[in-house]
């Protein structure tokens, strides 16, 4: 294989179009085009759809991880070699909403010092971040799953605690004596995947769901159990003094939910790689409960599933 194909091929990808492609290299949309071909010929199967955006085949998949890889140990070397001090290398990470507003803001301040790294971060969830590893399109991920992709490794970073809270009147209007109304007061949820709060309708009882907002936002989140849209659960490390002052109301005692956390990354011996994971591990040590301690990674546990 050509890596110049192969930089094409992620070029492709990564601007969404040829015509991007062709300007991201400095290279005419024509000359991209004939690199794509060739490639597929050498392979002997399609490597992009071509659509708006274009997107990998399987087969390109395959093909995108490895050109990662390459490009990434490409820098290190030149970089080692001294040809590319100046040269800063995107480095993609899959993250879920949850942390990136939370714990892994410390990780944001150490890569501002990497004068060799740009991050390009994507937030999904825990499926979709698998997926992101699979097809190369993100070197690792902050994921709630402790299976590792195929050609990554794992580790747990410690387990994110979840508590039900709401705006003192939303609680108001739908408590009693006998307690909060679960089935009448309204609920949020961050998106169709997000199961947290009907998992906790469903240990009290309640099989006719109330009226569901989705907010799918970590900060809008927030703001609308603020304002009294829903109640909803919150990280423990997003509330801040809210329980403290009175801003918001803790729904029932000893009613948390921890969501073990791991880090997925490809089984790559690279700089770039061990310098990330040992941000997220110091951060993990920092805000997360049950993080490993120092020099020591823990190994994968089963999880509940995460959902943002």
């Amino acid at each position: 294989m050509n890596f110049e194909h192969l930089r094409a091929l992620t070029a492709i990808v990564d601007e969404g179009t040829f015509e991007a492609a062709a300007d991201a290299l400095g290279i005419s949309p024509s000359a991209v085009s004939q690199r794509i071909k060739a490639l597929e010929t050498s392979v002997g199967q399609v490597v992009v759809r071509r659509g708006a955006p274009c997107t990998p085949t399987a087969a390109g998949a395959v093909l995108l991880r490895t050109a990662r890889q390459v490009q990434l140990l490409e820098a290190e070397a030149r970089h080692s070699l001294g040809g590319g001090a100046s040269t800063r290398t995107v480095t993609p990470v899959a993250v879920n909403a949850d942390s990136l507003a939370t714990w892994f803001v410390p990780v944001l301040r150490e890569a501002a010092e990497w004068a060799d790294t740009t991050l390009d971060l994507h937030v999904e969830d825990q499926d979709h971040s698998s997926r992101l590893l699979r097809h190369g399109d993100v070197l690792g991920a902050v994921t709630a799953d402790p299976a590792p992709v195929n050609g990554c490794r794992v580790e747990r970073l410690g387990s994110m605690r979840y508590l039900p809270v709401a705006a003192p009147g939303l609680r108001r209007r739908f408590s009693s004596g006998a307690g909060v109304d679960w089935a009448g007061m309204p609920v949020l949820r961050f998106n169709a995947k997000d199961d947290l709060q009907h998992q906790a309708l469903r240990a009290r009882g309640v099989v006719r769901f109330p009226p569901t907002h989705t907010i799918p936002s970590a900060e809008g989140f927030l703001a609308a159990v603020r304002a009294g849209l829903g109640w909803g659960m919150l990280p423990e490390l997003q509330l801040g003094t809210d329980l403290l002052d009175g801003s918001l109301d803790l729904l029932e005692d000893h009613a948390h939910h921890d969501v073990a956390l791991y880090w997925q990354t490809w089984t790559l011996d690279s700089e770039r790689l061990h310098r990330i994971t040992g941000c997220l591990r110091r951060a993990g040590r920092q805000h997360l409960r049950d993080a490993p301690p120092e020099g020591r990674a823990a190994a994968p546990a089963p999880s509940a599933p995460d959902r943002r």
